[in-house]
């Protein structure tokens, strides 16, 4: 009689084996984690959980082809985790990354610098916020900021009012050219991962997103650092003297995200961030009023120049 674990190691195993041969990074991990979601069980609980029946082991093999696919395994599931919450994600949103968690624990401690004690509820506006990932942890970790988030694609948006449902997030269906102009000079920090993919890069990327993730959420014109430009004079019209602005690029793009912001002269302490991998992944910067700059508060239609 063969025992319960025993028949679920063969299952992980057989299904490892498969991912691994369609080329997914991590085929042990999510084997294992499509199988806890078709048992209903905590992934660590899988070898005590009861035999599967023949209907799990169908939807299993439905799981794992589906994986085999390149489709990425949040879709699947359902959810991604992100810091301390979780989304829910699928098919319209992009899924995200766990280094971006990296440049929302920086817009939460920019935030927090301006709540510690003595301070006021800051104001935080998330650009391009997709599943709604870094306004929710903003909102979760800093429980007394004034959160904004816009997302301009229909489907995306719809999964950002599910996550940010029952919190006091301020989302909104629009372009972030011109988004919150009432909020214009009164803003502590504005973060942002932007689409970020040059448009000659499309075979270099992985399938799981250039074939999944919505395309407004990957490309952004010939060099990948149209949508950091926008973001640019987008932070310059919304941030408050002093402000603080944070923007996540691709690894390869440290110095051109860099230089967006050092080449208009209107920035000051910009700097680059490693993610956790020691790769470079986000820029940030502080803004400082200038009478010469005014025009810069005024919301610019996309595409014009700074």
């Amino acid at each position: 009689m063969v025992s319960t674990g025993s028949t679920t190691r063969q299952l992980l195993k057989a299904a490892s084996t498969r991912l691994a041969a369609a080329g997914v990074g991590s085929p042990e991990y999510d084997a294992a984690e499509l199988l806890a979601q078709v048992l209903g069980v905590p992934r660590p609980e899988i070898l005590r959980a009861d035999s599967p029946t023949e209907r799990q082991r169908a939807a299993y093999e439905t799981a794992v082809a589906r994986r085999a696919g390149r489709e990425p395994l949040q879709y699947i599931i359902g959810v991604a985790g992100f810091r301390h919450v979780e989304l829910a994600v699928g098919p319209g949103v992009f899924v995200p990354r766990p280094e971006t968690e990296v440049l929302a624990g920086w817009a939460i401690e920019a935030a927090l610098a301006v709540s510690e004690p003595g301070g006021r509820p800051p104001v935080v506006v998330d650009l391009c916020t997709g599943s709604g990932a870094i306004a929710l942890a903003v909102a979760d970790e800093v429980t007394d900021a004034e959160v904004h988030a816009v997302e301009v694609e229909p489907a995306a948006f719809e999964w950002a009012s599910t996550n940010l449902a029952g919190t006091d997030v301020d989302l909104r269906l629009g372009d972030m050219t011109d988004a919150f102009p009432e909020l214009s000079g009164s803003v502590d920090v504005v973060v942002c991962n932007p689409p970020y993919i040059p448009l000659d890069a499309f075979d270099s990327v992985e399938p799981e997103a250039r074939d999944f993730d919505p395309p407004a959420s990957l490309w952004s014109g010939e060099d990948g650092l149209e949508a950091i430009r926008a973001v640019e004079r987008v932070g310059a019209r919304l941030l408050r003297d002093g402000g603080q602005l944070g923007v996540e690029h691709a690894d390869v793009q440290g110095t051109g995200a860099l230089a967006v912001f050092a080449a208009t002269g209107r920035w000051s302490r910009v700097l680059d961030h490693q993610d956790l991998a020691g790769r470079p992944r986000f820029v940030t910067a502080e803004w400082h009023d200038d009478p010469m700059m005014q025009w810069s508060r005024q919301a610019r239609p996309p595409g014009s120049a700074p």
